[in-house]
């Protein structure tokens, strides 16, 4: 960092350092800069110190650096947690330097009260040792005051977040895979003042299987998919809204903020399960299998395209989505009045586009990756609106083959047999496998599945919606996140 930054000083005096007397200056623009050691020395407050305490008459700065570096140089490395001690010369001057740094630290609106999930079950089962290594040291160097709450069952988050009292926080964090914070949003969006309870900040913190939430924060500014990362964005406070997308089917509403799949995506995701014994390689391995053995899907896209993306497709009834909460055409259906009801927009007044089947795989991402290594939809925003829409039609088994070894690094989307496009609104009409119509597909949304066909893995398990026609509609920067900047 240039050290000839940071404004002018707010405090500056002498102060003991390592038992030297020295001059310690704090700037308007959150610089503290001393000598040490003929060095010239400083940390950024914002971005480097956690947070202080006072012993006798030394205050202790417990920081955060780059190993290797020397505060303010710039450098790449891992964060590493280190104490400066300062001892200003008389108890006046303690009272002023205390006074000045937590005032500079409070005028950053970072979090003081923190909820927090840990789920034990996901993933390699690491959540609660990486919330004792990882997190809470950092937690308590920055003074966070955070109640810890262990889930126990599925759906038990949701069910905590319907009657927690958010005035008692500054943000919820999920220690978990992505599964956790879906669970949240779905559990603040059907309280009663949902409207209120959507703004509270949410933080996700790499512990599970699945983390594309958390890879995808920390990748947009470079950085490894850590938990201390993680827990670094959201103890310096820093914000962006979220888009959320409501997927709608007859009287049931689910809220998305990560990804839907179906067909190709969704049999790996969901069928590997049953090779868990062999860890992150289940992916792989299955991935061939059904590559070899693939498997195609009849059924229609609907879609609502984004500006620039409108050549995509076939023009199709203006009214599409108009019977989607009740598709059987029954009387009226009756959706629940208590919580968030989806985006209020005229879906019939809009441009629909439609796409025939066969399918090899449709998916839908709100977000860059869908997990640590799938970087599904390399243009997505967290908050522009749109869905990132990828499109799997008619392709080769070599030719998949290729395009699915590069969603590592987003490059399937380049691929001639992909359409990537952005929509706003859409519409899936499942439809039965190719060549067996005794056999339909998956429908998985954020790592759950959402629905199974007749002949699927585990078919006869229930799920929170059937196997036809669903709608998804996106609420654009409905909720709020802790971010990296």
């Amino acid at each position: 960092m240039d050290q000839s930054g940071g404004g002018e000083p707010v405090l500056s005096d002498r102060v003991l350092v390592n038992g030297i007397v020295t001059t310690v200056t704090l700037t308007a623009g959150g610089l503290l800069r001393w000598t040490e050691g003929g060095s010239h020395r400083c940390l950024a407050v914002e971005k480097e110190v956690l947070g202080f305490s006072t012993e006798g008459s030394r205050i202790k700065i417990r920081a955060i650096v780059e190993i290797g570096g020397a505060c303010c140089v710039a450098s790449i490395g891992t964060p590493m947690r280190k104490t400066f001690v300062f001892e200003p010369l008389s108890e006046e001057l303690l009272r002023l330097w205390c006074q000045k740094l937590q005032g500079y630290i409070d005028s950053l609106g970072r979090p003081k009260r923190l909820f927090i999930f840990v789920n034990p079950f996901g993933g390699k089962k690491s959540a609660s040792k990486i919330f004792l290594d990882d997190v809470k040291p950092l937690l308590e160097d920055a003074n966070v005051e955070f109640t810890v709450q262990e889930t126990k069952y599925q759906l038990h988050a949701k069910e905590v977040v319907h009657t927690l009292d958010l005035s008692q926080y500054d943000g919820i964090v999920c220690v978990s895979g992505d599964g956790i914070l879906v669970e949240v949003v779905n559990g603040l969006l059907e309280r009663g003042d949902w409207n209120v309870a959507i703004r509270m900040p949410l933080g996700a913190v790499p512990a599970g299987t699945g983390n594309g939430m958390a890879k995808s924060l920390l990748d947009s500014v470079g950085h490894p998919c850590t938990a201390s990362n993680a827990i670094l964005a959201i103890i310096r406070g820093n914000k962006c809204s979220l888009d959320v997308a409501t997927i709608l089917q007859g009287e049931t509403m689910f809220f998305s903020v990560l990804m839907l799949a179906w067909g190709l995506v969704a049999d790996i995701d969901i069928e590997s399960e049953k090779y868990r014994w062999m860890g992150s390689a289940r992916i792989d391995f299955y991935a061939v299998q059904r590559i070899f053995h693939l498997r195609k899907y009849n059924g229609r896209i609907s879609f609502v395209p984004a500006p620039g993306f409108e050549a995509y497709g076939e023009p199709t009834d203006q009214s599409m989505g108009k019977d989607i909460c009740n598709p059987s055409n029954d009387e009226p259906i009756k959706i629940q009045q208590c919580g968030y009801q989806g985006p209020n927009f005229d879906l019939e007044g809009l441009n629909w586009r439609k796409i025939d089947g066969p399918f090899v795989s449709i998916w839908l991402h709100n977000v860059p990756w869908g997990g640590e290594d799938t970087k599904a939809a390399p243009d997505a925003k967290f908050s522009d609106g749109y869905l990132d829409l990828i499109v799997i039609g008619q392709c080769p088994t070599l030719a998949l083959l290729a395009l699915m070894s590069e969603i590592n690094n987003g490059g399937h989307v380049k691929s001639p047999h992909v359409l990537y496009l952005k929509v706003k609104a859409f519409v899936l009409e499942p439809g039965p496998r190719v060549g067996d119509a005794t056999k339909e597909g998956i429908i998985d949304s954020d790592g759950e599945v959402l629905a199974r066909g007749k002949g699927t893995y585990k078919c006869d398990q229930k799920t929170l919606m059937a196997y036809e026609k669903l709608q998804i509609t996106v609420d654009q920067g409905l909720a709020t996140i802790f971010t990296p900047i």
